[in-house]
């Protein structure tokens, strides 16, 4: 198994994925408090849109899906904000424009378009020394966020209100954290795909979720689960010779099963033991 490390595409991908992992574990961590979760899978898939349009007019289609994926994301924030719209309503509209909108271009697009399975479903392997930077850059620049930030990003994760009543800079703390998700989403496009990367936003948090309820530990814990699980999903992946992508997933929502069921075969014998030491 150890033979991998030989070849540099391989590296290159353990390199992304652990970049990833901690990324998409931060970002989640602030969605799943939010309650936001919805967000990731709306602007996901209005990534689509631009990936379509960009393919079309022969522009770098990461570049239109970044562009998409940030003006969508700042759109569900105005209007949920402004208008008092409910965001899961503003998030579906978005998902079904940015398909739409994606399904015409390519259709329209000349040709077969090759690359757009990558997108799709992922492909790991593809990795590049230049996704490897950009991920590294976008990795720091949302750690010094979180550490220059923290206690106010916790605050308005938890209740937007108290926060506003209490003169927080709630709207720049939602928008960056807004346009952080996109950006996360479209730089995870090529890692798992638009199909998958809603699962990996999600999981590990939802894992430590099941044990912890502060913001802090549950951000570490989703870390550490996520790492462990993209690391591990890659090995087996490649091994195998299947999409490294979907093991992932599949290990991370495994991880989660287990947890729950573990933890409440736990606290079942636990309140069974307090009502034997009562009685």
């Amino acid at each position: 198994m150890f033979e991998f490390f030989d070849y540099s595409f391989f590296r290159y991908a353990i390199i992304g994925v652990v970049l990833i992992a901690i990324s998409a574990a931060m970002i989640g961590t602030y969605i799943i408090t939010r309650r936001m979760v919805a967000i990731s899978g709306g602007v996901t898939h209005a990534c689509f849109g631009g990936l379509g349009l960009g393919y079309f007019l022969g522009i770098n289609p990461v570049i239109m899906a970044g562009v998409f994926a940030v003006f969508s994301s700042i759109g569900v924030e105005w209007l949920s904000t402004c208008f008092r719209l409910r965001e899961d309503s503003v998030i579906a509209v978005v998902w079904a424009i940015g398909m739409a909108i994606g399904v015409v271009f390519v259709f329209m697009t000349p040709g077969y378009v090759p690359e757009l399975n990558s997108f799709l479903f992922g492909n790991i392997l593809t990795i590049t020394p230049g996704d490897i930077w950009a991920f590294a850059v976008f990795t720091l620049i949302l750690a010094l966020f979180f550490i220059f930030n923290y206690d106010k990003i916790v605050i308005c994760a938890f209740d937007r209100d108290f926060a506003s009543v209490i003169h927080l800079p709630v709207k720049f703390i939602n928008y960056t954290m807004t346009v952080l998700t996109a950006v996360c989403i479209v730089l995870t496009i090529r890692l798992v795909g638009i199909m998958l990367l809603m699962s990996m936003l999600s999981l590990p948090m939802m894992t430590a979720e099941v044990f912890m309820k502060r913001f802090r530990p549950m951000m570490l814990a989703s870390v550490g689960v996520s790492l462990v699980c993209s690391v591990a999903g890659l090995f087996v992946g490649t091994l195998v010779d299947v999409p490294c992508s979907a093991i992932i997933v599949i290990m991370m929502a495994a991880v989660f099963i287990v947890a729950k069921i573990g933890y409440s075969l736990w606290s079942v014998r636990r309140r069974q033991s307090v009502t034997v030491k009562k009685a």
